[in-house]
């Protein structure tokens, strides 16, 4: 089986992505995690390019263990010098070193006719060949180039030094046949390929940068330029995650794989989306929050059965514990069936049906429904349970503005005795709810607050939402009133009354 080099440039294309700019210390945090994530080589930045990713490329290749260490640099002196500066004593450091070969740029941008840029390319390469071992070139917008010319340029390179050349789709323009076939072209076509690695790096603009990249490989190409969560420059690039799942997958038909711990992939990804900023769609392929979520009641059904059917990757071998069945509208019996048993119940035939009817109903006002949600359901039309109000509130009273600290004046009932509290906080809700909390003595974390409108208009009654948990127990408290932070107290007060019965009752089984 070959094995496909996989060269991570998060930390330097990835950065061009509008918003996603790291700090050195950032920069140094996601590259160890790289090195874990088992990388072949991290692009740790453009050395030239300002002091920060001069001092990002010089401590990540010295202080990041096990990957090639590679700083960009445009094809010219100053770029060369500064790149091997940055790398100078670092144990295993490349050079990468580009020109376009498109007409388009040469005439356009650069200036520059043909055998000039060839001869610049040379140059350079056999410049950075003199600093280091590991010289990687790119003919910049290779995928618009001149055939015959785009052969010349990389024999001449090859010639001078470059070990690693490396084929770019600058601007997303290729299709994958196209794309491979200039792979292949190349492999035919350039007397002296095999003495260097063939790499690619394929953009997004068509949404065909993981396809051009699968179809470069499979005609020859052996190392992938990619970034985590497909970042990068417009619409990105080629997304690691992706590109390596395709292989570890279906290496029975591409008998290719690379050396990635993919166990770490979704670690990695989240971190990279904390740093830069930029959150991942849910329906991203391999690490968006729905790539193992599943809401058909058919899908449901059979992955209850057997997990097979409807899932090609184990969630586990990407770091997700687990795959999650979401309830919802199209939730069907058996999903519902086995959730309830989860949460400690077990209905009658009867029961179920009932239950089942009543969480449609509320499955097609809601888009999820919550683990909190069904038990209510269970307790509304089986159980019957009442809720008992320990804490009630009475009196309220907030004061907040730009000249003042957010303070509160609460006064409640407590198992029937009146207790009342000031105290102060971040901001008005903040400032009730540390109050009722040490009224309260809740030891409870707060893990969500929303408000919505239930009217329109300035006048509207606003619903509050809250969800808090204490030790192993999570519930929901709701409060409604046209004063927002009223329905605030109100929430908090439900989800606390909630609280105490979960914490004083067992689940009861129904048979």
């Amino acid at each position: 089986m070959d094995y496909i080099k996989i060269f991570d440039t998060t930390l330097r294309d990835g950065e061009q992505s509008p918003g996603a700019s790291m700090n050195v210390e950032e920069k140094i945090i996601i590259a160890k995690q790289l090195a874990r994530l088992g990388v072949d080589i991290i692009e740790a930045g453009f050395a030239i390019s300002s002091p920060g990713d001069f001092e990002a490329v010089k401590r990540i290749s010295h202080e990041v263990d096990g990957p090639v260490i590679c700083s960009l640099a445009r094809a010219k002196p100053e770029d060369i010098d500064k790149a091997w500066e940055a790398l100078k004593g670092a144990p295993k450091p490349r050079i990468h070193t580009f020109i376009s070969t498109s007409d388009i740029h040469l005439k356009h941008q650069f200036k520059m006719t043909r055998e000039e840029a060839k001869k610049r390319a040379v140059d350079m390469v056999k410049r950075a060949r003199g600093y280091v071992d590991d010289v990687e070139f790119s003919p910049m917008d290779a995928s618009r180039s001149e055939p015959v010319y785009l052969y010349e340029v990389i024999e001449a390179v090859i010639d001078a030094g470059a070990s690693t050349i490396n084929i770019p789709d600058t601007v997303g323009y290729s299709i994958p046949t196209e794309f491979g076939a200039l792979i292949k072209g190349i492999k035919e076509n350039v007397s002296n390929i095999k003495k260097a690695v063939i790499s690619v790096h394929c953009h997004n603009d068509l949404g065909l940068a993981v396809a051009n990249s699968l179809a470069a490989v499979m005609n020859g190409a052996r190392q992938v330029e990619c970034t985590i969560n497909g970042i990068g420059e417009r619409a990105g690039n080629a997304s690691l995650e992706e590109i390596v799942m395709i292989l570890r997958t279906r290496k029975d038909i591409l008998n290719l794989d690379t050396r990635i711990v993919t166990e770490q992939i979704y670690p990695t990804s989240r971190l990279v989306s904390s740093i830069t900023g930029i959150m991942v769609q849910p329906n991203k392929a391999i690490v968006g929050d729905n790539a193992f979520a599943h809401e058909s009641g058919i899908h449901q059904d059979g992955l209850l059965k057997e997990k097979t059917t409807y899932e090609i990757i184990r969630p586990e071998s990407i770091g997700i514990s687990h795959s999650k069945l979401v309830m919802g509208k199209h939730s069907g019996r058996h999903a519902f069936k086995t959730r309830l048993k989860e949460l400690g119940y077990e209905l009658s035939d009867d029961d179920l049906n009932k239950a089942f009817e009543r969480f449609k109903k509320v499955a097609d006002q809601k888009k999820e429904v919550f683990d909190e949600d069904i038990e209510a359901i269970v307790a509304d039309e089986i159980l019957r349970i009442e809720i008992p109000e320990r804490f009630k509130l009475d009196k309220l009273n907030v004061v907040s503005g730009t000249e003042s600290v957010p303070n509160a004046f609460v006064e409640m009932y407590i198992d029937g005795k009146h207790v009342k509290e000031a105290g102060f906080g971040d901001g008005p809700v903040d400032a009730v709810y540390k109050t009722i909390a040490h009224i309260t003595k809740t030891k409870s974390k707060l893990l969500k607050y929303s408000v919505n409108a239930i009217t329109g208009g300035t006048d509207a009654q606003g619903e509050v939402t809250v969800r808090i948990q204490e030790d192993d127990h999570i519930v929901l408290g709701q409060g409604a009133h046209t004063d927002i932070i009223v329905a605030s107290a109100k929430a908090y007060i439900n989800a606390l009354n909630k609280l105490e019965y979960k914490k004083k009752e067992k689940k009861v089984k129904v048979v």
